[in-house]
């Protein structure tokens, strides 16, 4: 019988050794493809590769859920063992909260479409957050559960030849005095060489990756507005156009109450510059009228204010900004669409992304080409001096830079929809 229960617990032990195993490796891959699909220097060099990265993840990340279910059912004899271990209950408990966190967050972003914009920007903030938390946790749980770590032989220095009292003296104190027992006079360890790589390694990962920690909160919550970030970006503009526009007074009273929440930054090339020496705006294809515009006149165009929200594919949005630019559709007016005309096709001042609107599409009426973002100018980074303005659809048809609109008849396919991307870009429920 002994024989047998011992077969069982071996038996055991080796379905959660491989189970750790599996959820490690996807938890590795998790890892590396989410980073690389934020990174804006990845974005552009993956190409379409980035699509096919972003479906693996969520394969990965749908799968992620099997190792949790198979522990759940071995969980019983787990927990029986865990039973005096109140610390390594814990833990458990801590890891399936955050793998179970990440499956949900991570389905609700997946599904942003079905689910609306309010509800994927709490998932991303909570996708995030468990990153940063989970990720240092898990690599100092794996890190400190290590052989090397766990062996008292392969971390303790061997003592110097020494009277046989001494040098048994020694090795208990070398040891952490794990499973010995020691006499009066035997001083207890104040640290033991275990805790203490134990913490050296957990400062390690607070002093790396606390830094960037608290930026990313500072970020998400620390201006409910988002001026912080965007008056930053202001300063670090790196357009050279004078003058600066003059906001009209809905514009300057910013009567959108100011933009809530924060843009995060993706291009897909380096950010372009602009003086008033390289900058144009050119409007040509199947138009009557054909124009380009430099700075100083273009802006004299008439502008109007409008109040609107900004979302993005990848979960994140900002909410009531106020806007101030010329209408896309007073704009084509001016221009003369000829009647071939069946596709209004925008141009970045970057030389490399486009992208498309119906005619239809065009003429909605929040569709904007602005030039300043709660009453002041757009910075470089944020696709000033001018970008489009798109409400309606996700923020990959908001074309950044923007310096030229052509009428043209028939189909193009933008940058991102060669790579996968839907031409359908409608926002979800609002």
């Amino acid at each position: 019988m002994k024989g047998v229960l011992e077969r069982l617990r071996k038996g055991y032990g080796k379905k959660l050794v491989a189970l750790h195993t599996w959820n490690g490796w996807i938890i590795v891959i998790l890892a590396l493809t989410g980073l690389l699909l934020v990174g804006g220097f990845w974005r552009g060099l993956l190409g379409e590769g980035r699509v096919w990265l972003k479906w693996l993840h969520i394969a990965v990340g749908v799968a992620s859920i099997l190792p949790v279910i198979y522990y759940l059912l071995l969980a019983g004899k787990h927990w029986k063992q865990l039973r005096q271990k109140p610390w390594q209950r814990l833990n458990v408990i801590v890891v399936l909260a955050m793998l179970l966190g990440w499956f949900g967050s991570g389905v609700l972003l997946w599904q942003f479409k079905a689910v609306g914009p309010r509800v994927s920007n709490v998932a991303l903030v909570v996708h995030d957050l468990l990153t940063w938390i989970g990720l240092p946790y898990i690599i100092y749980h794996s890190i400190t559960r290590t052989k090397w770590l766990k062996e008292p032989a392969r971390r303790s220095i061997k003592p110097e030849a020494r009277p046989a009292a001494a040098g048994k003296k020694a090795e208990v104190v070398a040891a952490g005095g794990a499973g010995s027992q020691q006499g009066p006079s035997s001083p207890q360890p104040v640290y033991t060489r275990r805790a203490f790589i134990r913490g050296a390694i957990g400062v390690g990962l607070a002093v790396t990756v606390g830094p960037t920690f608290l930026k990313w909160l500072g970020d998400s919550f620390g201006s409910i507005g988002g001026t912080t970030a965007v008056d930053k970006l202001l300063e670090e503009n790196a357009n050279k156009l004078v003058p600066n526009p003059v906001p009209l007074p809905d514009s300057a009273q910013v009567v959108g109450g100011g933009a809530q929440g924060r843009f995060r930054i993706y291009t897909v090339t380096d950010i372009p510059t602009f003086t008033n020496e390289n900058w144009s705006f050119t409007i040509d294809g199947l138009v009557n009228n054909k124009f380009k515009w430099n700075w100083e006149e273009f802006l004299k165009l008439k502008r109007k204010v409008q109040v609107s929200d900004f979302h993005c594919v990848t979960g994140w949005s900002v909410y009531n900004n106020t806007w101030e630019g010329i209408p896309l559709r007073e704009l084509l007016q001016q221009a003369g669409v000829k009647p071939n005309a069946q596709t209004v096709k925008f141009y970045s001042g970057d030389g490399v992304y486009t992208d498309t609107l119906t005619l239809d599409q065009a003429n909605m009426d929040d569709v904007m080409v602005a030039v300043m973002h709660d009453g002041k100018p757009i910075p470089s980074d944020l696709g000033g001096p001018v970008r489009l303005i798109v409400p309606k659809m996700y923020a990959y048809k908001s074309v950044k830079w923007l310096n030229r609109i052509e009428l043209i008849e028939g189909e193009h396919v933008g940058y991102w929809e060669q790579r996968g991307y839907s031409n359908d870009a409608w926002v979800g429920l609002s």
